[in-house]
């Protein structure tokens, strides 16, 4: 069956997920924050996805806003930053308008063009993705997007996955799924779809079951797949 629909990750692959911190770090009066903000991200990062799978595994799932904020927690005071209230409430509203890459809005106009069907699923809550999809312009680019919410459990369960299908109302070879984590193209793959593995910083590929089934250096060539 050809490829019809494609499904995109959010965080770190539509949306720069250091863009928050990148653009508070350059706000005045932010010298301290400015030295450390690239430490400050990568912790939030780590900690948000590490966060997502011990609450998969034990059970014990929250929000994906309560586990951004929890993650922001832990990074500040790893810097001794943890009573900055200001900071911290500054940062917390710019991850609710992440800027897209720069090749996001042409690739997805261009899947528009092709008649593609497009997609997010993403572990973000559905307020958070209606908020950075709104505040990049793409709602006109992008036809559904999917929580794991409904689920109440994070990628890369197959019950994530599984709603690909079910929402869409397609099979999962009609499927290709694109994400900037090697852990989520791993479990895509496993689940059944193609997939399109965005490896923008050129790591190793994760040793995993499930390689990806193209390797990408950024989101300007998926168009060519349709």
């Amino acid at each position: 069956m050809l490829l019809t629909i494609c499904v995109f990750d959010a965080y770190g692959t539509l949306f720069d997920v250091n863009a928050a911190a990148r653009t508070a770090a350059n706000e005045p009066n932010r010298e301290t924050f400015k030295e450390v903000w690239p430490s400050v991200s990568n912790i939030w990062r780590m900690k948000q996805l590490q966060y997502t799978w011990l609450r998969s595994i034990t059970g014990s799932y929250i929000d994906f806003w309560s586990v951004t904020k929890n993650s922001l927690d832990y990074a500040l005071e790893a810097h001794g930053l943890h009573e900055n209230f200001d900071l911290k409430e500054r940062l917390l509203a710019l991850y609710w308008e992440l800027q897209p890459y720069p090749e996001v809005s042409p690739m997805l106009k261009q899947l528009k063009t092709k008649g593609v069907k497009t997609a997010i699923l993403s572990n973000g809550s559905p307020e958070m993705l209606s908020s950075a999809v709104k505040s990049s312009n793409l709602f006109e680019v992008i036809d559904e997007i999917i929580s794991v919410e409904k689920v109440k459990v994070f990628k890369p369960s197959r019950l994530v996955y599984e709603q690909v299908e079910n929402v869409i109302g397609c099979s999962k070879s009609e499927v290709l799924f694109v994400s900037s984590n090697g852990w989520d193209i791993a479990g895509a793959a496993g689940f059944g779809f193609e997939t399109a593995w965005v490896n923008r910083s050129k790591e190793p590929i994760d040793r995993l079951p499930n390689k990806p089934t193209h390797i990408l250096k950024n989101l300007a060539t998926i168009p060519s797949f349709f």
